[in-house]
């Protein structure tokens, strides 16, 4: 048996001068390239790292030369996919020397740049399928059909003259001389014919759903202007893939370029929920958009591997009366909150100076009164607190703090600060499932009402003695949510979704109250919050079932090892 360390001998020595760093390039440009498309390994990735530093101290032009001479071998879709990254120059000469199987080019297509794409265009050896695939995603052939050639017959064997067609395509000016009016005559049949080779499907109307390839030996264009369109973006923030009709035009961009705001938020891997940018490129394109997308991670290694989400063009009273009018009735709803939150901001505040007497000795019995008074102004305008919020959440006129939390870990504290309450009355959470940390993506505060909320409207409707079991999954979601499943207390299990959601006030008692306005209420709100946070609250059998964005805990760790690994 014979054990190939030549990789690992290129690696042991350092290029420090010019000579020795053009050597080695060259060195792990031919170990690399014969590597199998499932090779893996740390030293392989040290090789990728080396490699690419090494890339950035030597010219494109020369990069270009080193993998077009001689009998260069490059059968890695690693390292292609590397060099097709780069430079155009060596992106074009990496594609052209590429020896891949049609499988290979097919799982190495949506990662490609669009001028990758249209080298690999170039290449004369495609497969139909692959001919069609990039012609689905917008690379087509640019050239006109091949001129048949003429081939000059000596004028005693030369074949009888063809009738003229019946209608011909073009009508020449007699005036031309014989052989120009044959050139051009030519030149038009070529590209009639290469018009009626390419037929296109016309745009569809806004609001539709795109057709997708199937097949057909046709194309989409973009409408004039695009109003909404589906992507997908890698780590680094590149969009990767899009919507047919628009992909030639935004697929490498990036998402980063659009914003130092957002550029953080996807730094930090947060759900991108109404993110307003501005782009700018072809017509159909150009202007404001609104982004909404969620993170993607890896179900096996937990590293985040992009965005999926949708572009949409910002909602006007032209186009969507119904929010408008939702927006409006908020509004209404806000405006009559602060009119009334004023008189009773008021009233609180002479209630306080009579209790603490502040303009002098009061008697103990008002200013018992007046601490009723205070109290009860107090849970009003928390009351007030609680409908602002459900109707700027419902509106959408508010988002949720952004950032990250183990909410199941706030649930455990959360269910332990409400012990003093329900010890007396031998009421307890008991946790089950998964005990790793996951996080979810929602800001600490925001989390912490919503646990609070949830578990105080649960506890305080269970009955003496109940023990109410809270599952915690990890589902196999693209964005690896995270579910709780809270079991119903029996004063609840035996409603419906419609009755529980909408409980009236005292229909349910309650030793804990969550809210002013009862269970009803408070599951709405939460429901709201949920909703705000990427996520659901739903109703399931006799559980509520809770799904959050989740996030990983490693990511950022894991990205550190990444760069200390290529250093």
């Amino acid at each position: 048996m014979q054990f190939d360390d030549r990789l690992a001998t290129v690696l042991k020595f350092r290029a420090d001068g010019v000579v020795t760093s053009r050597i080695q390039y060259q060195q792990l440009l031919d170990l690399l390239g014969t590597q199998q498309h499932h090779a893996q390994g740390e030293q392989i990735d040290q090789a990728l790292a080396r490699f690419t530093e090494l890339g950035r101290q030597i010219p494109a032009d020369e990069r270009a030369r080193m993998l077009t001479q001689g009998n260069q071998r490059l059968r890695s879709p690693r390292l292609v996919a590397l060099l097709a990254d780069t430079e155009p120059v060596v992106a074009q000469a990496a594609i052209q020397r590429a020896q891949l199987s049609e499988a290979e080019w097919l799982d190495l297509l949506p990662a490609l740049s669009p001028i990758a794409r249209a080298a690999m265009r170039q290449r004369n050896d495609l497969t139909p399928l692959l001919s069609r695939r990039l012609s689905d995603i917008g690379i087509y052939d640019r050239g006109l059909p091949a001129a048949a050639v003429q081939v000059e017959t000596p004028a005693a064997v030369a074949a009888p003259t063809a009738a003229p067609p019946a209608a011909p395509i073009a009508v020449l000016p007699e005036a031309l001389p014989d052989n120009t009016r044959e050139g051009i005559g030519a030149i038009v049949k070529r590209i009639e014919a290469y018009r009626k080779a390419r037929p296109t499907i016309d745009a569809l109307p806004a609001g539709e759903s795109p057709r997708l390839p199937l097949g057909e030996d046709q194309h989409f264009t973009a409408p004039r202007i695009v109003r909404a369109f589906d992507f997908a973006a890698d780590a680094a923030g590149r969009i990767v893939w899009a919507d047919p009709g628009v992909y030639a035009m935004v697929v490498g961009s990036s998402l980063q370029a659009l914003g130092p705001d957002l550029a953080v938020r996807m730094r930090a891997h947060q759900r991108l929920a109404r993110v307003q940018v501005a782009m700018a490129g072809a017509p159909a394109i150009s202007g404001s958009w609104q982004i909404d997308a969620a993170p993607r991670f890896d179900q096996q290694t937990g590293a985040f591997l992009g965005y999926h989400g949708r572009y949409r063009r910002p909602a006007s009273a032209t186009t969507e009366p119904v929010s408008t009018a939702a927006d409006g009735e908020a509004d209404r709803v806000r405006q009559a909150l602060h009119e009334l939150r004023t008189p009773v901001n008021a009233i609180q505040g002479f209630a306080e100076v009579i209790q603490q007497q502040l303009f002098g000795p009061t008697p103990h019995e008002y200013r018992a009164l007046a601490a009723t008074i205070a109290g009860d102004a107090a849970r009003m305008l928390a009351a007030f607190e609680e409908l602002e919020r459900l109707a700027r959440l419902d509106s959408g006129a508010l988002d949720l703090e952004p950032g990250e939390t183990d909410f199941a870990a706030l649930l455990t504290e959360t269910a332990h600060q409400l012990e003093t309450h329900t010890r007396q009355r031998q009421v307890a959470f008991e946790f089950r499932g998964e005990t790793r940390q996951r996080l979810v993506a929602i800001g600490q505060a925001d989390a912490e009402r919503l646990a609070w909320r949830l578990l105080a409207t649960l506890g305080g409707a269970a009955a003496p003695g109940e023990h109410l079991a809270i599952g915690i999954a990890f589902t196999d979601t693209p964005t690896g949510s995270v579910q709780f499943d809270f079991n119903l207390p029996t004063s609840l299990a035996s409603k419906d979704e419609a009755g529980l959601f909408h409980a009236a006030v005292g229909s349910v008692p309650q030793a804990i109250a969550s809210g002013v306005f009862g269970v009803g209420f408070a599951l709405r709100l939460a429901r709201a919050e949920a909703k705000a946070a990427g996520g659901t609250l739903t109703l399931v059998g006799n559980q509520l079932n809770l799904t959050l964005p989740g996030l990983t805990a490693s990511a950022a760790r894991h990205s550190e090892s990444m760069q200390h690994k290529g250093g």
